[in-house]
């Protein structure tokens, strides 16, 4: 049923790729603070950079939860599942890290992925356990295709009503951790 391994091979990377959805679970140290999973996808959302090493384009959102809780304490898991073919569960834990564009890494880590409106940073994982398990509780469903709502409500926005949405919406978390600087505190760092 369920095992790890010691990397990300190739073929285990090709399945991992194939998956059009996986969610992103993290959490605050407080005990009291909200634990957060969150859906990603689109094409090309997710990379395998290395054995143990991935990444995925984190878009602008109604929030920021992922991001402050990786500046909190890096902890992070992804969760891939799939919905046709045979049963199967991929966790990938490990340490996350927020490269945004001032980032002298963003470029070449941006170029592993499609162009999207409203991209706000990628979200680099050094993955720690690599496991599986069955996925027999997982419903057999069909991919119909994309949405692009979001890519819209990006265009219509632009660069600086983008910018504004996440000085409103992405500068903390729900429980108040920092997520997303301003631009002018950005500026000066």
């Amino acid at each position: 049923m369920g095992r790890t391994y010691d990397s990300i091979d190739e073929r285990l990377a090709t399945w991992l790729l194939a998956q059009p959805l996986f969610f992103v679970a993290s959490a605050p140290l407080s005990g009291a603070g909200h634990v957060n999973c969150s859906p990603k996808g689109g094409a090309g959302s997710f990379a395998v950079l290395g054995e143990r090493e991935v990444a995925y384009r984190d878009l602008t959102g109604s929030g920021a939860e992922t991001v402050a809780h990786l500046r909190e304490n890096g902890r992070i898991v992804l969760m891939f599942c799939s919905f046709d073919g045979p049963p199967k569960i991929v966790r990938l834990h490990g340490r996350g890290e927020v490269v945004v564009p001032r980032d002298g890494r963003f470029d070449g880590l941006s170029a592993r992925f499609p162009e999207r409106p409203g991209a706000r940073a990628v979200v680099l994982v050094d993955v720690e356990r690599i496991s599986t398990s069955c996925g027999y509780g997982v419903p057999i469903m069909r991919f119909e295709g994309e949405r692009h709502d979001m890519e819209r409500w990006a265009e219509s926005k632009g660069p600086e009503g983008l910018d504004a949405y996440r000085q409103e919406k992405n500068a903390q978390s729900i429980d108040g951790l920092p997520a997303f600087p301003l631009p002018e505190a950005v500026a000066g760092a």
